[in-house]
């Protein structure tokens, strides 16, 4: 269960991840938490401060994305940040048990799930296996973007953070001031992340 003693506020946490990320976006990366002694310390408990929920796109490693190191965020990552009951609960996790006080929902450039998911409602076109639930996942963002891919991207990230606001368990702790939920947006030409929501 949740300890008792906070770390860090939402708005500090998000503010450490837009350091990190200017780090990133600057090449004046710290690689911060990543030797011998921070492992060691990680070993018996984790108190990361943040949650990502982002792609699983190759590109957009979230530790690296805001210069984060071992320990530091919880990361739960799926095709275009779709979610389901096992995701839900993943990201559920880390407020829930950890008092981890932000969840980012980090969406990207040139997103290659939702072209996909595009591609196929424009076709009609019906994906094989799991790929489908991704479609159907995605279905919303693409009839309100009307054909615009990275406008779908940015709708579907800001309906995940939606959904996510739903959530009763975390909108417990929103109501409390205990969590916030960002939606954001990461530039693969330039490794800089943007605030959506």
């Amino acid at each position: 269960p949740a300890s008792a003693t906070r770390r860090r506020t939402p708005d500090d946490a998000w503010a450490e991840l837009r350091k990190g990320n200017r780090r990133w976006v600057s090449g004046d990366v710290l690689h911060p938490h990543q030797d011998l002694a921070r492992r060691a310390e990680v070993a018996e408990k984790q108190e990361p401060y943040a949650t990502v929920v982002s792609c699983i796109d190759s590109r957009v490693p979230p530790e690296m994305v805001f210069d984060a190191g071992l320990g530091d965020l919880l990361t739960v990552r799926s095709a275009a940040q779709t979610i389901d009951p096992l995701v839900s609960g993943a990201i559920e996790y880390g407020p829930a048990e950890l008092d981890v006080p932000l969840i980012v929902v980090l969406g990207h450039q040139r997103c290659g799930a939702v072209s996909a998911a595009a591609h196929a409602l424009h076709e009609g076109e019906r994906l094989p296996g799991g790929l489908q639930d991704i479609v159907k996942a995605l279905r919303p963002a693409y009839r309100r973007a009307g054909g615009n891919v990275d406008k779908m991207i940015r709708l579907n990230t800001t309906g995940v953070v939606a959904k996510l606001k739903a959530n009763k368990l975390l909108a417990r702790r929103i109501a409390r001031g205990h969590l916030k939920i960002v939606g954001a947006y990461y530039s693969l030409d330039t490794g800089l992340v943007t605030r959506l929501v």
